[in-house]
């Protein structure tokens, strides 16, 4: 019984110092939208992913996340707009979360780089179960019967970058911070600054990456995730994340672009990216966990279609 309440103990103040009421990955890098809604669309192709994150490995009802992620772009007039969704399911002992979001973001050229602002507007579902371990049997701040309550959540996002070179974005999520009184939780405001840029070795196949993430809900000491992952031939990438206080993240994946399929005025692209990445946990959960284990999966796809050309019967026309 000490045992478990140690764990529990440990677990909620992991919790508390990274403000971690929003799930947390480490393939962040390939995860941008879900938390800032400005980066719908960045890869002007229709993508689809989908992320498994198993965390601290050896609890008993440790943390699981399932997250699927689609982006798509398209020209409305004169403007390029990045649309897309973000649903996740978030596990936690007694506690389940599903989130929606719809995200919205137009774009704008500046001389070669892309500024993207955008919104999204989504639902936070929260469910409390009922198989609680009571220490004071009848402890009327315990609920007996399970308890779910929805609220409307937005965010908001800017990202300024330039495709396979840089980007910079600020976001801000839960900015009506829902309260959920049912279930006596209230959403903290939480904003991420994130940034990346690339280094291809000269006369080399090799692109160094490097992306950083500082989150905060404004109140707690700020979480950080340092990346850098080498790309070799735009198809093989291995890595390492540190978060400091938290875990080393080595990690490893594929991407690959396949054939173009041609018909008639028809061109379909498509491509897959995947990867795994394994926390090797650094704090004094380490003493009961035996790491964290994440995976995902992504495949893109875009459609050309040539304009008819009009023909004349006309032999002046010809």
């Amino acid at each position: 019984m000490k045992k478990s309440l140690l764990t529990v103990a440990i677990f909620s103040a992991s919790l508390s110092m990274f403000a971690q009421q929003d799930p947390q990955m480490s393939f962040w890098m390939f995860d941008k939208q879900s938390f800032n809604p400005a980066a719908a669309g960045i890869d002007k192709m229709h993508c689809a992913s989908l992320f498994y994150r198993d965390q601290w490995d050896g609890f008993d009802r440790d943390p699981k996340t399932t997250m699927f992620n689609y982006s798509g772009n398209a020209m409305v007039g004169k403007t390029e707009l990045g649309y897309g969704m973000t649903f996740f399911n978030d596990v936690l002992g007694q506690e389940k979360n599903n989130v929606f979001r719809g995200q919205i973001a137009p774009k704008f050229d500046l001389n070669g780089h892309t500024l993207s602002i955008g919104l999204n507007f989504g639902i936070l579902n929260k469910k409390l179960g009922a198989n609680w371990v009571f220490i004071d049997q009848g402890d009327g701040s315990i609920p007996t019967k399970e308890t779910a309550q929805t609220a409307v959540d937005v965010g908001f996002g800017a990202m300024i970058y330039q495709p396979n070179k840089y980007y910079f974005g600020v976001s801000a999520q839960h900015l009506t911070a829902p309260e959920l009184e049912d279930l006596y939780f209230k959403s903290a405001r939480h904003v991420y600054v994130m940034g990346g840029y690339e280094f291809p070795l000269s006369s080399s196949p090799i692109v160094i990456r490097t992306n950083a993430l500082v989150k905060t809900d404004l109140a707690a000491t700020p979480a950080i995730d340092l990346n850098a992952n080498a790309l070799y031939d735009n198809m093989v990438f291995g890595g390492v994340s540190f978060r400091p206080g938290d875990a080393i993240t080595p990690m490893a994946g594929f991407q690959m672009m396949f054939s173009d399929i041609v018909n008639g005025r028809t061109t379909y692209q498509h491509g897959i990216r995947l990867g795994y990445a394994y926390d090797v946990t650094t704090s004094e959960i380490r003493n009961y966990s035996s790491g964290s284990h994440e995976l995902f999966v992504t495949y893109c796809f875009d459609i050309e279609t040539l304009p008819m050309r009009i023909r004349h019967n006309d032999p002046r026309f010809l």
